[in-house]
């Protein structure tokens, strides 16, 4: 590395940001940096005053406010949708706001898995988050089919990244269904979706992606790409609140598809209250709605959508590319003798959202940040993940986390803590 980052060039890079504004719309706390948002975002202000309107219709018109206000109850899970498609980009009716990311894995897997006698194995992967296995497992078995044999999990060379080309060689002619994530949770490893899609049906198998650590943060093109179904968690990168409602994909060529699981908000709403004992769907993605949607924890993400249209998803996923790269570079030059390894791909075409720092002491570490006012993330057994949050998220914050870094491995600041992971890290 041959230039020497400084303070100044920090506020230098600052001044140039054009999302710098975004920052003075989010609760952030006095001398602390957060860099915890790919696990949990911060509360923004417009989230805040859409979740107090959606109270206020509650208040005002009670059972009404299903039809009245600014924000109608009743479809406002499809018009959420409609809003989140530029972030993925789908067409409008391919998007809908709903559930929770385990649910709606389960709705779309049992929509997507039709196993036949020789093509029953799905294929997943040995780092993927612990719910997509567990969900995989459950259906293989509710199939009838073994929860271990019949789930092929790839093997990872490194621990920590994924060969694409081994992806790709486990699509054998017994395999019925593929999913995988779009970003690893752990190492931040982004994936090439469209390859992998390409080479999915080409073997005539569906595929599906876990965008958890990618929405919000990275550009998709899920439409273009021909992925046949996505869904992704809204409180992370989307800063939707703890409990948000999440989002869910489906390319609309599988629109004539019947959902795996029924609940009558997968109606078609001109009939919905007709109360017959025959489902008629939806036409569009609606369709894989189950039960009455969770308004109030739907209401944050009203606020957080109008940041996104305005920031724009490329001009987010620009300033991500930067702050990791200058957080990447800061800790080479300032602590180059502290025995971290980054584990994340350092080539911005690869990275994710997050920087990956393994270290044997990484739950340590995590306490000691804390302690001194940066909040970081820690996966087990080694990794302390640091997100910089492009919306709010600023260069001189990435410098002086560093610095507290530098100071806490320096003093050795991270032994005074158990090495055990919190219940929460």
């Amino acid at each position: 590395m041959q230039q020497q980052y400084t303070l100044r060039h920090a506020r230098e890079l600052d001044a140039a940001d054009p999302l710098k504004s975004f920052r003075e719309e989010f609760y952030l706390q006095e001398g602390v940096v957060y860099l915890d948002g790919n696990s949990l975002g911060l509360l923004s202000k417009r989230a805040e005053q859409t979740t107090l309107a959606l109270l206020e219709s509650w208040k005002r018109y009670g059972i009404d406010g299903w039809s009245q206000g600014e924000y109608p109850w009743f479809d406002l899970s499809e018009r959420l949708g409609a809003k989140m498609a530029a972030l993925v980009g789908a067409r409008p009716d391919e998007v809908v706001v709903t559930g929770s990311t385990t649910v709606n894995l389960h709705q779309l897997v049992s929509t997507f898995y039709q196993p036949t006698p020789g093509r029953a194995k799905i294929v997943a992967d040995e780092l993927d988050f612990p719910t997509d296995i567990y969900a995989l497992q459950s259906q293989l078995r509710l199939h009838g089919y073994d929860a271990d044999e019949d789930l092929v999990r790839v093997h990872s060379g490194d621990g920590r990244t994924l060969d694409e080309d081994d992806l790709i060689a486990a699509m054998t002619e017994d395999v019925a269904l593929v999913l995988l994530p779009s970003v690893l949770y752990r190492s931040g490893q982004w994936l090439d979706l469209p390859r992998l899609t390409k080479a999915a049906h080409e073997r005539g198998i569906p595929i599906g992606f876990d965008l958890c650590h990618s929405v919000g943060a990275l550009p998709h093109e899920l439409s273009a790409w021909d992925v046949d179904f996505a869904f992704w968690c809204d409180y992370k990168y989307l800063n939707g609140g703890p409990g948000a409602v999440a989002g869910l994909y489906v390319n609309r060529r599988h629109f004539d598809l019947v959902p795996g699981l029924a609940g009558w908000f997968g109606s078609d709403k001109a009939v919905q209250f007709d109360m017959e004992h025959t489902l008629r769907k939806a036409a569009h993605v609606g369709a894989y709605q189950l039960g009455t949607p969770h308004v109030l924890s739907a209401a944050p993400i009203i606020g957080s959508l109008e940041m996104f249209e305005a920031a724009g998803i490329e001009q987010v996923r620009e300033k991500s590319l930067k702050l990791t790269r200058f957080l990447m570079e800061l800790i080479e030059q300032e602590i180059p003798n502290a025995d971290f390894t980054i584990a994340n791909p350092q080539h911005d075409g690869a990275r994710g959202g997050h920087v990956a720092l393994v270290h044997t002491d990484a739950a340590r570490i995590c306490k000691a940040l804390k302690a001194v006012g940066v909040v970081p993330d820690f996966r087990s057994p080694d990794i302390v993940r640091l997100a910089p949050i492009a919306l709010y998220t600023s260069f001189t914050d990435v410098f002086e986390a560093v610095q507290r870094l530098k100071r806490v491995m320096a003093e050795k600041m991270y032994e005074q803590f158990a090495n055990e992971r919190d219940v929460i890290a």
